[in-house]
């Protein structure tokens, strides 16, 4: 993607090349999830580098236990709107569970629905070798792909559990190899979830790409959040990773139980509200 692309107010915009400049020349890199017009409004205005239209929509858009179940319709939905919010940041959206594992026909296809409908910059996709063969399909349309190893949620039912993976010797050697791999394919970043730190620099150290971490350390390239949990729209989620910048759940409810109760005394609508 070249870096000439300009937003309305003619600010450059953030694109594939832009983030592997920012790794070179050691600028951190800020990511968070989008899910909605309205909300990557904000996050785009805020000086964000990446949105990512997570898989997490599962959770927190839908309510689901896990990011399974969400379609590659839903993905496509709610990374269009996202698209229609943003004039500067860095689009990339998760390719769901089932739509790319295993078959890498089907993998392109999916990507391509997600660049032609959407209007969306980047896919990302969860594993090392064992999607290799998608990620390839993929890059030869020409499509920027984001790689995601350690933690991967779309896999918990074969982990079993939300810990910190690649504490193990074995497992820790995976990972770092299949960081290689991903570089060698041509992914143009990665995400590193829930591992052990000095195992998030030893990777970033290694590779020329950028690597976004979330639970990964303070020595990766970049950081990425979920929107609703740095927020504080969530509250029963409370990861070591996570930091909360504000407590919204609180100020909604209580903004709303006050709405509430003015509806029902009659001091809403005023005097002044009326026509």
């Amino acid at each position: 993607m070249s870096t000439a692309r300009s937003s309305a107010s003619g600010e450059k915009k953030v694109t594939t090349n832009t983030v592997q400049e920012m790794k070179r020349r050691g600028e951190k890199i800020s990511m968070l999830t989008a899910y909605d017009y309205t909300m990557a409004k904000m996050v785009d205005a805020a000086g964000i580098d990446i949105i990512l239209v997570g898989d997490s929509a599962s959770n927190v858009m839908a309510g689901h236990e896990t990011t399974l179940p969400i379609t590659l319709d839903q993905m496509i939905y709610h990374a269009s709107s996202v698209v229609r919010a943003v004039s500067r940041a860095l689009v990339v959206v998760d390719l769901p569970f089932g739509s790319y594992q295993g078959d890498s026909k089907q993998a392109l296809n999916s990507a391509i629905r997600i660049m032609k409908e959407s209007g969306a910059h980047a896919v990302k996709l969860e594993g090392g070798e064992e999607i290799v063969d998608s990620i390839r399909r993929i890059l030869s349309a020409g499509i920027p792909v984001m790689g995601h190893l350690g933690l991967t949620p779309q896999s918990i039912y074969k982990f079993g559990t939300y810990t910190v993976r690649a504490r193990e010797e074995a497992e820790a050697e995976k990972l770092y190899n299949d960081a290689l791999l991903l570089e060698n394919t041509g992914c143009f970043s990665i995400v590193l979830e829930k591992i052990p730190s000095d195992l998030g620099r030893k990777v970033a150290q290694s590779v020329r790409i950028p690597v976004i971490g979330i639970g990964a350390g303070a020595d990766v390239d970049g950081q990425v959040l979920v929107i609703h949990d740095m927020l504080g729209m969530t509250y029963q989620f409370h990861p070591r990773f996570l930091r909360r910048y504000l407590n919204l759940y609180q100020e909604i409810t209580t903004a709303i139980s006050q709405y509430v109760a003015d509806v029902k005394s009659g001091d809403f609508p005023n005097e002044n509200e009326q026509y």
